[in-house]
C-alpha cells in the first residue's frame, strides 16, 4: 500500500511537471503566435491552430493549466483594450461638431445685419452665378460726387453737422432687391425724364425718424425715438419728400458732367409691391449711403435698373471722363504725312458702252468695238470709281498723255 501511494504521489508530480510544461509550452506557443502575427501579419490562422493544439494538451493536463487557459484570456482582454481606445478616440475625432459660427462663415451669412461685408461661403458662389454684370467705372465718379454734393446740400437742409458715406455699389436682381426690403421704410419713385426710365429710393426708418427729429427742433444726444407697428404721418412723409427732393437735384448736378438728365419725382410708396419699377429678374445697380447726423442717422438706397442706364451705358463705361479720341497734332501730322504719300490707282476712261450680255458672250478675237469717242473727246480719270478730272488726249514723246482742262469735284 506505501508503494501504491509513492507512486501515486509521483504520478501527481509528474503530473504537475507536465503541468508546467505544458503551461511554458502555452506561453511560448503566444510567444510564438504574437512574433509570426507580427512579422508575417497574414498567418494568423496557423498561430490560432497551433494554440489550439498546445490549449488541448493543457486541458488534458489538469486545472491548472484551465487557470492558466483563463489567465491567457485576460491577457488577450487587456491586449485587445488599448486598440478599443484608439478606435473611439479616431471615431470622436472624426465626428466633431461644428458651432454656429463656423456654419453661418461656411454658408457665408452675415450675422450682424448690415450686408455691408463681401459674401463669403456658399452664399458667394451663388450669387457670382446668379448676378455677373459689367463694371461702370464712370458711375462711382458719378456717385463720389454726389456723395459730396448731398453732405453741403443736407447741411444746408437741415442746419446740423451731416456726413454723407458711401458704402459699396452692387449688381442686384430688382426681386431680390424688394425682398430685402427692411420695413418699414419710404420707398420713392422718380423718373429720368431724358432717359425715360426709372429709379428707386428707399430711406430706413432709423433715417426717417432722425430726419423728422432734426427738422422739428429735436435736442442733441439723444436717440431718435421710433414707433414700430404704426403708418407714417402725413408730416413724416412730406418732410422725407422734402429730403429726396433735394437728392434728386443733387443727382441732377451729379451726371451734369455725363449727361445732362432731369430727375422728378413720381410718387411715394410704403409698400416695396406698389413700388415695382422693373420685372423680377432684371438686374439693376444698387447704391447704399449712409447718413449720420452726429449721434442720429440712418441708411438711404439708390437703385437704378440697367435698363435706365441704358442710354448712356457706353459713357459709363469710360474708365476717366472726355474718354474719346480728341485732338492730337503729333497724330495728325504723321498721318496727313502718311496719306499724302499714298499710292493710288488711276484709270483714264476715253468711253463706256452698255451691251447686251449676248453680244459681250459672242465677242471672238479679231471683232472691233467701236467706241462712240472722236480724238478731240473728253477723256475722264477716275479714282477708285469716282470721277476726279476730265481732259483732252494727245501724245507726249513715246507716250499717250491727257491734258486736264477741267475738275470735276473739289480737291484738297
Amino acid at each position: 500500500m506505501a508503494d501504491e501511494d509513492e507512486m501515486d504521489m509521483a504520478a501527481a508530480m509528474a503530473a504537475d511537471e507536465d503541468g508546467e510544461m505544458d503551461m511554458a509550452a502555452a506561453m511560448a506557443g503566444d510567444e510564438e503566435e504574437m512574433d509570426m502575427a507580427a512579422a508575417m501579419g497574414g498567418d494568423d490562422d496557423m498561430a490560432a491552430a497551433m494554440a489550439g493544439d498546445d490549449d488541448m494538451a493543457a486541458a488534458m493536463g489538469g486545472d491548472d493549466d484551465m487557470a492558466a487557459a483563463m489567465g491567457g484570456g485576460e491577457e488577450e482582454e487587456a491586449a485587445a483594450a488599448p486598440g478599443a481606445s484608439i478606435n473611439e478616440a479616431a471615431s470622436g475625432q472624426a465626428t466633431r461638431v461644428l458651432n454656429q459660427d463656423e456654419i453661418d462663415s461656411l454658408l457665408g451669412f452675415d450675422m450682424d445685419g448690415d450686408g455691408s461685408g463681401e459674401k463669403s461661403g456658399i452664399k458667394a458662389i451663388i450669387n457670382s452665378a446668379l448676378v455677373n454684370y459689367e463694371r461702370l467705372p464712370m458711375l462711382e465718379v458719378v456717385f463720389d460726387r454726389l456723395v459730396r454734393m448731398m453732405t453741403t446740400s443736407l447741411r444746408n437742409f437741415t442746419s446740423d453737422n451731416v456726413e454723407v458715406s458711401l458704402d459699396n455699389i452692387t449688381s442686384i436682381r430688382f426681386g431680390d432687391y424688394l425682398n430685402s426690403i427692411p420695413l418699414p421704410a419710404i420707398l420713392s419713385v422718380f423718373r429720368a425724364e431724358e432717359w425715360d426710365n426709372y429709379g428707386l429710393i428707399m430711406v430706413d426708418s432709423s433715417l426717417i425718424y432722425s430726419i423728422v427729429d432734426v427738422l422739428l427742433g429735436g435736442r442733441r444726444g439723444t436717440a431718435a425715438m421710433r414707433i414700430e407697428g404704426r403708418p407714417y404721418t402725413t408730416i413724416e412723409r412730406n418732410l422725407v419728400e422734402r429730403m429726396v427732393s433735394v437728392i434728386l437735384a443733387d443727382m441732377c448736378a451729379a451726371f451734369e458732367p455725363l449727361s445732362p438728365v432731369n430727375f422728378t419725382q413720381e410718387r411715394v410708396e410704403t409698400n416695396p409691391r406698389f413700388a415695382t419699377i422693373a420685372r423680377p429678374a432684371n438686374a439693376a445697380i444698387l447704391i447704399k449711403l449712409r447718413i449720420d447726423m452726429e449721434d442720429r442717422g440712418g441708411r438711404l438706397e439708390l437703385l437704378l435698373p440697367y435698363a435706365t442706364l441704358e442710354p448712356v451705358r457706353e459713357l459709363l463705361l469710360q474708365m476717366f471722363m472726355g474718354e474719346k479720341f480728341g485732338r492730337d497734332s503729333i497724330w495728325e501730322n504723321h498721318l496727313a504725312t502718311e496719306l499724302w504719300a499714298t499710292e493710288v490707282d488711276i484709270q483714264a476712261v476715253l468711253d463706256e458702252q452698255e451691251l447686251p450680255l449676248s453680244k459681250i458672250l459672242a465677242l471672238e478675237v479679231g471683232d472691233t468695238v467701236m467706241l462712240n469717242a472722236s480724238p478731240t473727246s473728253p477723256v475722264v480719270l477716275r479714282c477708285g470709281g469716282i470721277g476726279m478730272v476730265s481732259g483732252k488726249m494727245g501724245r507726249s514723246g513715246q507716250n499717250i498723255a491727257v491734258k486736264i482742262d477741267k475738275t470735276l469735284r473739289q480737291l484738297g
